[in-house]
């Protein structure tokens, strides 16, 4: 079967969008996004920075008559920040000195057209999922990527997936070296594996799919 793929002014805006996800891992984001979208549940994210991979979720959400859901506090993660190589100073909020991708994020979803499709909630991950009460047919973590963070998006958000959904974890790099870009998700990826209730799918770079298949998160 063929996967699943975006028509090329999806496709356009997600390359135009601020972000760091490849093109390759993208295609392979909605791909699982678009089977996702048929469990008829919402599709969430946590990490939204300024949107790029949100364009592609709320897509497929789109096609599937569902909601995108992405989540985010937007002062930017750890790498983000200013003095380190993933900074863009054009994210600074100039009044206050902080990051701020949410104006960004906005002008994203506009320009693409999807604005009617995503539900951004604004706020740290670990205080939103511990109010979250609603199954999700996928989520897609690509948040901090400290132990810290990766960890605690995991334990917050996997035990909303439903019997069937997806877990998407982004930035999973094996080496050693990687330890301040990937390790973390990395070892997310493999605590979700060693917990039995996730069946690995498929990679794509750096991208893990794998599909809830029991309970024991």
């Amino acid at each position: 079967m063929t996967a699943a793929a975006p028509k090329p002014e999806i496709l356009a805006a997600f390359e135009a969008a601020k972000g760091f996800m490849p093109v390759g891992e993208g295609l392979a984001l909605y791909a699982a996004a678009v089977e996702a979208g048929r469990l008829g549940l919402p599709l969430l994210e946590v990490g939204t920075y300024c949107g790029r991979s949100t364009v592609l979720l709320a897509d497929a959400a789109r096609a599937a008559g569902v909601t995108a859901v992405t989540v985010d506090h937007h002062r930017g993660s750890e790498e983000q920040q200013p003095g380190w190589d993933y900074h863009d100073p054009e994210t600074v909020d100039p009044e206050i000195g902080l990051m701020d991708t949410l104006p960004a994020f906005r002008r994203t979803l506009h320009r693409a057209g999807l604005e009617d499709h995503v539900v951004a909630v604004v706020g740290r991950s670990p205080q939103i999922a511990a109010f979250w009460n609603s199954p999700l047919g996928l989520v897609f973590v690509d948040g901090g990527h400290t132990d810290e963070h990766a960890t605690a998006d995991y334990e917050g958000w996997a035990p909303h997936l439903a019997e069937g959904g997806l877990l998407l974890i982004h930035d999973v790099f094996p080496d050693p070296e990687d330890e301040f870009t990937g390790q973390a998700p990395y070892r997310v990826y493999l605590r979700a594996l060693e917990s039995g209730a996730f069946t690995e799918l498929r990679a794509h770079d750096s991208l893990r799919v794998l599909r809830r298949t029991g309970a024991g998160i």
